[in-house]
């Protein structure tokens, strides 16, 4: 079967979606049944997808200005994705956009619905994409989400046949487990330390916020934990420099941009909890993530959380419920047997996910719609 991925989310800073398009990436190239090339939609960018690609994956060294291409797509079936790729089998959008097709079969992947739920906590360019799902959905294109929960909200929100909608659970990023890295400037201030971590995107739907003023709540109790965030700027991150600047233990409070993989699996490994305070979620790599380490993880229960962090694997509060998260953190740091507890579990619960279920999933929706 002859495959059009699209790897955009591969160039710059690997986010939630680049994982999901580099480890999915990487796992259907290593089938047989699959012959792969992935291209980016981007003009001046598009050469530099090729190093970035893992093995056996070719490269559409494709021209594919991003800007009007998005706004042809988003009124017409024009151009099809075909006049680059030559005949294909199928085409694979990884986020939220599928360029049309003239005979290849279409999936799309929707990693949420953010941009219909919440709007207002939104990147303003991002809300053309419940249009551009919409105008997939009804041209017959197939839907792939991160999690059962996303694939109910997308059938309830698009009237799409259930049959054409499919959750297949991501993997887990690849992490440095092996190796110490307390020498990296960014995190030697740490060492020896107690820290509670989050870890993600500077974004409104993260509600980082809410952890700032509920480390404030338990710091006087705790004289000797600090608090780490790590993550790029995304849109409204003004909001949590804001609420860290008002807090009484900024001292102790230490904001991390994006961080490199061998400095973010040292910070996974050695906070004392992770916490995930997000207010509606598709999948949620982070706490997966730090569970590898043993990692103890306080998690809100929304959107897809409780089903990929399992219930009994991670401590879990209302999103926006600040009391409840106190409550959580301090049972968690008061009590060595329930840190014990939630290690041993969230690092059971973990080995649930990884990428070559993920790459099977996928070509089951593959084969499905190619063969229907």
């Amino acid at each position: 079967m002859k495959v059009a991925y699209e790897a955009t989310a591969l160039l710059g800073n690997r986010t939630g979606v680049g994982e999901f398009c580099y480890g999915a990436l990487e796992a259907l190239a290593n089938l047989d049944e699959l012959d792969v090339t992935a291209f980016a939609i981007s003009y001046r960018r598009r050469h530099l997808l090729k190093e970035h690609l893992p093995a056996n994956v070719a490269f559409g060294n494709w021209i594919m200005p991003a800007r009007p291409l998005h706004k042809l797509w988003k009124r017409s079936e024009f151009p099809p994705v075909e006049l680059w790729s030559g005949r294909i089998d199928l085409i694979h959008g990884t986020n939220f956009v599928v360029p049309p097709a003239k005979s290849a079969v279409r999936v799309v992947t929707v990693h949420d619905l953010t941009t219909l739920r919440f709007p207002e906590i939104c990147n303003p360019p991002t809300l053309v994409f419940p249009e551009m799902i919409r105008r997939a959905a009804g041209s017959g294109a197939y839907i792939h989400t991160p999690s059962e929960f996303i694939r109910q909200e997308v059938i309830q929100n698009f009237d799409i046949d259930p049959d054409r909608v499919v959750a297949v659970h991501h993997g887990i990023p690849a992490l440095c487990h092996n190796r110490f890295f307390g020498e990296d400037a960014e995190v030697s201030g740490l060492l020896g330390k107690r820290f509670l971590l989050a870890m993600g995107t500077i974004e409104p739907r993260k509600d980082f916020p809410l952890l700032v003023r509920a480390f404030g709540k338990i710091a006087d109790k705790f004289p000797d934990l600090y608090l780490v965030i790590a993550g790029q700027d995304g849109w409204g991150s003004l909001q949590l420099s804001d609420e860290i600047e008002k807090s009484k233990y900024v001292s102790r409070i230490i904001r991390l941009g994006y961080v490199n993989p061998a400095t973010r699996s040292w910070l996974m490994k050695n906070a004392e909890t992770f916490v995930y305070p997000s207010v509606y979620e598709g999948f949620g790599f982070p706490p997966l993530e730090a569970m590898t380490f043993g990692t103890p993880v306080v998690s809100s229960t929304a959107g897809s959380l409780p089903e990929v962090l399992g219930q009994d694997s991670a401590l879990m509060f209302p999103p926006g419920d600040q009391s409840k998260l106190e409550v959580l953190l301090d049972e968690l740091l008061s009590d060595d047997e329930t840190r014990a507890k939630y290690r041993e579990a969230g690092r059971r619960h973990s080995l649930q996910f990884s990428w070559e279920k993920c790459g099977q999933g996928l070509l089951y929706l593959y084969r499905s719609a190619v063969e229907r």
